[in-house]
């Protein structure tokens, strides 16, 4: 199958337009075209090498919405027409313990990244949603709810997934008690869901800048973090901290926060952190994780839940020839909250 897209060729250069080839349809794939694709943070760290595992030329997006125009043989959930969606993974082994309870993300083997991933059979290096078309395997296609706002949905696939796997692995509603560090596009998503889950909601932030915002977003309040004052006020509050901070930061001054045994997760940094003082960590039994994405089973259930509450990214749409300059704005946190590509603005290839 041919098709377009825009590819990062180098890590210093902006993206630029590339043609290439997707794999034929293997008896259990979907081929989709791609309605609107999500602009992520890791879009950006892949383009530019920034964990130093990027191959080039390579198409980032790993936040997609189509419509299904192939079926294999053996495929049975979909049908040519259908609204379908594909996050960060389009493959795992499925034989594991891991894939066999729905968590498919943390596969032994490793799951196939949508993107700076390599073929499980071929074992050619997957690429991602700035394109045309996309073919996946159909256990890694969901199904996109009725009355779910297509335009609007494609973050859900990552920065929904990512913010809603801890809230439901941390057991969150009515009555929790969640803080949300960061208030980008990682952040109002933690925000709008805890929320919705029925949980007091806090954001946490260096200023009172965007108190507005994240009341706006259902949050009850505000926490500035450098009022030395209203941290202490709030010592021992929180069942649940959401960091999405995607930078390298110190979480001591957020640890004293945390209830007994309660929790925070770091969802938005990748890579080094600076160092922590235990001494709140061992004092209060608290804890300190990480979370990835989630699985298939539970991102269908996160959108089916955004689709019952009506809970959507807050999206700025782009064409797909504005994405270097929705990277450097990215990088200048000037976006509220998640960039979302019109991909009807990519010139189809000549022959599909």
């Amino acid at each position: 199958m041919k098709t377009v897209g825009f590819a990062a060729y180098d890590p210093k250069k902006p993206l630029a337009p590339y043609a290439f080839e997707r794999r034929g349809l293997r008896e259990n794939d979907v081929a989709m075209e791609i309605l609107y694709c999500g602009v992520c943070h890791s879009d950006l760290h892949t383009a530019r090498n920034d964990w130093g595992w990027s191959y080039y030329p390579i198409v980032p997006g790993h936040e997609i919405v189509g419509r299904v125009t192939q079926v294999g043989n053996q495929v049975s959930r979909y049908k040519v027409g259908d609204h379908v969606a594909v996050g960060c993974m389009v493959d795992s082994c499925q034989e594991c313990d891991q894939c066999k309870k729905g968590e498919e993300q943390l596969c032994r083997e490793g799951n196939t990244g949508t993107y700076a991933g390599y073929d499980r059979f071929t074992k050619e290096p997957t690429q991602g949603g700035y394109s045309k078309h996309l073919v996946v395997r159909e256990e890694f296609c969901l199904r996109m709810p009725e009355g779910l706002d297509l335009s609007k949905a494609a973050p859900l696939l990552c920065a929904g997934i990512t913010t809603w796997s801890p809230l439901k692995t941390w057991n969150v509603g009515p009555g929790s008690r969640v803080g949300v560090i960061g208030l980008g596009g990682l952040g109002h998503m933690a925000v709008k869901l805890a929320v919705g889950l029925g949980a007091d909601v806090t954001v946490l932030s260096r200023s009172n800048a965007k108190e507005a915002d994240a009341l706006a977003l259902g949050a009850s309040r505000l926490l500035v973090s450098a009022d030395s004052d209203a941290m202490a006020q709030a010592h021992d509050h929180f069942d649940l901290i959401i960091d999405t901070v995607p930078v390298r930061h110190d979480i001591t001054p957020y640890m004293p926060l945390l209830d007994v045994d309660a929790t925070l997760v770091l969802v938005g940094q990748v890579g080094p952190m600076e160092e922590f003082n235990t001494v709140p960590l061992l004092l209060g039994r608290r804890r300190v994780a990480g979370s990835p994405i989630g699985g298939i089973r539970e991102t269908q259930e996160m959108l089916d839940f955004c689709a019952e509450k009506n809970i959507l990214p807050d999206c700025e749409m782009i064409r797909m020839d504005e994405i270097n300059a929705a990277f450097e704005r990215m990088e200048k946190a000037d976006v509220r909250y998640r960039f979302v590509i019109d991909m009807a603005s990519l010139e189809a290839p000549a022959a599909v």
